[in-house]
């Protein structure tokens, strides 16, 4: 309505936000980490993983 300001919702912290931001680096971080791992293991593997028996 006119004249109303609206909710707010939640407010961080400064803290809090550092937190949050730290927690993202880290998952990022780990996401990477995996996304590297399976690179590697897929060229160390090569084409032999398609010679396999069904």
């Amino acid at each position: 309505m006119a004249g109303q300001e609206p909710e707010k919702g939640i407010v961080l912290t400064e803290e809090e936000k550092k937190r949050r931001r730290q927690r993202n680096v880290a998952l990022a971080l780990v996401l990477a980490g995996l996304c590297v791992l399976f690179w590697a293991v897929t060229l160390v593997k090569g084409p032999a993983m398609f010679n396999r028996p069904l």
